[in-house]
């Protein structure tokens, strides 16, 4: 039960922690008795950190304080099983008179299966940008292109596609350039069950010029991601945040911490010191590399020269064009693309497998 109640003087941060920790996705909010006070989804805290929250605050102000609940006394399962379909919701907790917790019920527990097996269908193409060096994974990347390093067992453009995959993506494209040979090769060896293109770089684009090369490929949004990072969260419902809110272009950022280990000197503007702050923590959304967009953006990159993500989202603000911003946790970002990443990765890999 502790593993799916928090307090509500918990922060942002170890909320979503607690979140990437149990399979429905919700935390229960209780007081220092155990008595409900809220339900805190992910979808809660994406809102919040939307509208400016700060990472390192409470979850007071993004908890829903009217969560669905059953008394112990009106407990009939044929009751819960309506509430749950009716409200599409995938738990509910079982309060005592008092509203303390006594149990809950989880959507499997009550119809028999896993709601994962259920899982969205991504109607989306997939474009994995390979071309690059991969300077930071040396000597491993003068031997083998990045998307085929190893992490868990098989390569890591292995384990982005397998995630698209379960959302049922069935359509890739890879662009290329480093290396493009022994990429090539792989996959004809592989002969995988799903499409697969490539788009073959004559020089470096940059990380977003090779999208030029998929002209008239893509006539639906779509999804990019860079070849050395694996996102774990709900790849469809990225894709409808993008949607429903009318982005040309949604950026996919983890929320990250950094810690300073010294006392940091603030002056007064003449020289003098101001203060002292110890060892101050720093909240910030980072960019993971993965994106979705929409086709037409296509259109503002141009066909020859670098051209980075950053040049096209410039140029579609520009344009009076929207970019939204879909949060997810800082573990729920596994970044392979240096080698002190790497060796993390190799961890978590290990412990989700």
């Amino acid at each position: 039960m502790k593993d799916i109640t928090i307090h509500p003087r918990a922060t942002i941060r170890e909320a979503m922690e607690a979140l990437g920790k149990v399979s429905e996705k919700v935390l229960l909010v209780v007081d220092d008795e155990q008595a409900l006070l809220g339900a805190l989804s992910d979808g809660d805290i994406r809102r919040y950190i939307l509208r400016g929250g700060d990472l390192s605050g409470t979850i007071q102000g993004a908890y829903q304080a009217d969560p669905i609940f059953v008394f112990q006394d009106d407990y009939d399962i044929e009751r819960i099983k309506q509430i749950l379909t009716k409200n599409r919701i995938v738990l509910i907790p079982i309060l005592h008179k008092n509203r303390k917790i006594i149990d809950f019920v989880t959507w499997e527990t009550v119809f028999g299966n896993n709601r994962d097996s259920e899982k969205q269908k991504l109607d989306a193409s997939v474009v994995i940008m390979a071309g690059g060096r991969g300077t930071r994974l040396e000597p491993f990347t003068k031997v083998l292109p990045k998307p085929l390093i190893p992490v868990g067992g098989k390569p890591v453009i292995d384990h982005i596609i397998d995630r698209f995959r379960a959302y049922g993506a069935s359509e890739f494209y890879l662009t290329i350039h480093h290396k493009s040979k022994i990429l090539r090769a792989y996959f004809d060896e592989k002969s995988p069950d799903y499409s697969i293109g490539f788009a073959e770089e004559d020089e470096p684009r940059g990380t977003a010029g090779s999208l030029k090369l998929l002209k008239g490929k893509l006539n639906k949004p779509f999804f990019v991601s860079n070849c050395d990072i694996i996102i774990e969260t709900d790849y469809a419902d990225i894709f409808r945040f993008h949607k429903k809110n009318g982005y040309d272009i949604t950026l996919v950022a983890s929320a990250k911490q950094y810690n300073i280990p010294y006392g940091i000197c603030e002056l007064n503007g003449k020289g003098s010191l101001k203060r002292i702050q110890e060892k101050p923590e720093y909240s910030f959304l980072v960019n993971t590399g993965m994106y979705v967009l929409n086709p037409d953006v296509i259109d503002i990159i141009p066909d020859e020269g670098l051209f980075h993500i950053t040049h096209l989202m410039d140029k579609v603000k520009e344009n009076s064009g929207s970019i939204g911003v879909y949060p997810v946790s800082e573990k729920a970002w596994i970044d392979v693309g240096q080698w002190a990443e790497y060796r993390n990765a190799l961890k978590v890999i290990e412990g989700i497998s």
